[in-house]
């Protein structure tokens, strides 16, 4: 510090105060970072924040905006040369699709296929078959069973590998898949990993498990990163077997477990068919975006194993930005009957509430199901400032009594679902990487209205009048969490 007094001295021609020094450096940073938020940030509502921020927090503002408003991963991606990052298509033509795929579908559906081949990368495929598992304990043993079964490669990403009973079960069935010589890649985000004691990266160390760290945040060298996490729930096998859905790997969502302090219901998919293909690219491209490298295990032959359509979906803040909300805004659009929406956390940007209201309006009954007790309470106090948008236009709204359900679920109609990892929330809809699967089909559609339906019916109705009766104290409550809605 001296030497940069004396340094300023030679400069300026007198001596400057640390506190004058500081507030240079500061006025130096905040113009810098302002500038950089003007440039790159595609939300005025955030730019005009983190302006505020910057100007207003000595030092302090910058700081946290190199942590937590710079978007690395698109600049990696670009640095990485990854150009599949890109939509499918080129502007002005029309997408191409799979013309046996197209001819299943009703007409009533063929503009929503249109909008998810033009955001995916993938054409819609046929002859899949979905399984829908219910909580940990039907999914882990599948998976678990998946793993012992594997003959070539397993790729496994995941935002929460826990070191209890469930997370260790899974760390030995990885490191003897790697020892009888399977190629096993787990890939575990750089936030999520830091969750449990002693963590997984750790524990899988030397087992001959390959596992990378999507943008961990470490000092040396330098990379402050918080946001933009992965948050994919994506696992292959063979490239014959794949499973995707809401849950990560722990204790927690075993509901028949003793001593289960933490309960927490959700769905994971057994997928088999071509789609686990684009599974599997999805998986290869994070993969290579985290270490850099090329390599991949070889490609399998998919098996044809049922009679439903479907097509992989990612969303990120990368090229895929706002994919995820196109195709949901496109889905509420097509609506003619129904929309059945079940996610933990509900905080959807503008459009998104625009499309319910207008297809509330349009007359389309729709059900959302949220979690009575959230794990979150300051997004369930931010949501409830909010759900009077969506209630003075028709939008039926359910609390569901704990245990606490972080499954994510959306159908429309009786023959369109969408499950993955996604949440109706900022964070899943513009900061994390998350992978979505479409599926066109009736009775696979019927069977996840069956669980929605019968959450709904164990809930209790929010009304409009509910919303508004609420005190002074706990509307200034939610409305102060709701401030910080783009950061929840």
């Amino acid at each position: 510090m001296r030497a940069i007094r004396w340094s300023l001295v030679i400069t300026l021609g007198h001596p400057m105060s640390l506190a004058q020094i500081v507030l240079l450096a500061h006025a130096v940073l905040a113009l810098m970072t302002a500038l950089h938020t003007l440039l790159y940030k595609r939300d005025p509502r955030a730019a005009f924040g983190w302006i505020g921020v910057c100007l207003v927090l000595p030092l302090l503002g910058p700081l946290l905006y190199v942590m937590f408003g710079l978007n690395r991963a698109r600049g990696r991606a670009q640095r990485l040369g990854v150009s599949r990052f890109r939509v499918g298509y080129e502007r002005g033509q029309a997408p191409k699709m799979d013309g046996a795929a197209e001819g299943s579908l009703t007409a009533e559906h063929h503009n929503l296929t249109r909008v998810g081949q033009a955001l995916s990368r993938h054409a819609l495929s046929q002859n899949n078959q979905v399984e829908t598992l219910i909580d940990g304990d039907q999914a882990y043993p599948a998976m678990l069973t998946a793993i012992e079964g594997a003959h070539s490669h397993i790729l496994l990403s995941t935002y929460l590998l826990d070191n209890d009973k469930t997370g260790q079960q899974f760390t030995q069935a990885l490191s003897a898949a790697a020892k009888r010589g399977v190629d096993v890649r787990l890939l575990l985000d750089g936030i999520g990993d830091w969750y449990s004691r002693p963590r997984a990266s750790l524990r899988l160390r030397g087992s001959g498990v390959q596992v990378a760290r999507f943008l961990p945040p470490r000092l040396l060298p330098p990379s402050l990163s918080i946001n933009m996490r992965n948050h994919q729930k994506n696992f292959v096998v063979d490239d014959r077997i794949g499973f995707t859905g809401g849950m990560n790997i722990g204790d927690r969502h075993c509901l028949n477990l003793d001593h289960n302090s933490r309960p927490t219901q959700d769905l994971h998919f057994r997928v088999v068919g071509p789609v686990v293909a684009q599974m599997r690219s999805e998986f290869i491209r994070l993969w290579q975006f985290t270490t850099g490298r090329t390599d991949a295990p070889p490609e399998l032959l998919a098996t044809e194993a049922g009679d439903l359509a479907c097509r992989a979906l990612a969303d990120g803040p990368d090229e895929d930005l706002d994919k995820l909300t196109v195709l949901l805004c496109a889905a509420l659009a097509e609506a003619r009957r129904s929309v059945r929406i079940m996610t933990p956390y509900f905080l959807p940007p503008r459009e998104l509430v625009a499309a319910m209201q207008t297809a509330a309006i349009r007359g389309v009954k729709i059900t959302l199901v949220l979690p009575a007790h959230n794990n979150l309470p300051y997004v369930h106090w931010a949501t409830r400032n909010m759900l009077w948008e969506v209630l003075l236009h028709g939008v039926r709204v359910v609390y569901q009594p704990p245990p606490f359900n972080h499954a994510k679920l959306l159908v429309i109609d009786h023959d369109y679902s969408l499950v993955g990892s996604a949440n109706w929330d900022p964070r899943s809809l513009r900061l994390n990487f998350e992978l979505q699967l479409e599926i066109y089909g009736r009775s696979f559609a019927r069977s996840l209205i069956r669980y929605i339906d019968q959450a709904a019916d164990r809930g209790r109705e929010v009304t409009l009048e509910e919303v508004d009766q609420r005190s002074l104290p706990v509307r200034a409550r939610d409305a102060v969490c709701w401030l910080f809605t783009p950061y929840l």
